[in-house]
């Protein structure tokens, strides 16, 4: 079995926060914790040594999501998963992002990518065929071409 994600999610609305951490545990991997600005993100990802951040474009400090994704790509600590309901905001390079889940999202389209997510972080490339829903960045188009060809 693939060791679970550690998932760190930044996200402004509460209660969408709250659903995506309760679909992560229901998938068997652990939340480190939550942010709703740019400051927080910050702050939680030098804090904490999650696996994977999934990050909002808009945060309530404005559209900062970019930022926050680019500050963890400096780190190199965790990887970035956007999950917006407006995937054309992010800029063409991703900022280093694996990709994007689009809002609105549904159980099982999360769960699938999860599992993929999971299988290209712990024994890269994904053995998975890619999800519906989840969009890679060019870049790891090219490295997780094995499991998408």
């Amino acid at each position: 079995m693939i060791e679970p994600l550690k998932v760190l999610i930044v996200e402004d609305e509460a209660l969408l926060a709250m659903e995506l951490e309760s679909l992560v545990e229901e998938a068997g991997h652990s939340v480190v914790g939550w942010a709703t600005s740019s400051e927080e993100a910050r702050s939680m990802v030098d804090a904490t040594d999650a696996d994977i951040a999934f990050v909002d474009i808009h945060l309530t400090d404005g559209p900062t999501g970019v930022d926050v994704a680019e500050y963890i790509g400096e780190r190199q600590r965790s990887v970035v998963v956007f999950m917006t309901a407006n995937p054309k905001r992010i800029p063409d390079h991703f900022a280093g992002a694996i990709g994007v889940i689009a809002k609105p999202y549904t159980m099982s389209g999360l769960t699938s990518a999860l599992r993929y997510l999971q299988e290209g972080v712990r024994r890269p490339p994904p053995v998975s065929v890619l999800p519906a829903g989840f969009t890679l960045s060019p870049a790891f188009e090219l490295d997780w071409a094995p499991a998408i060809a």
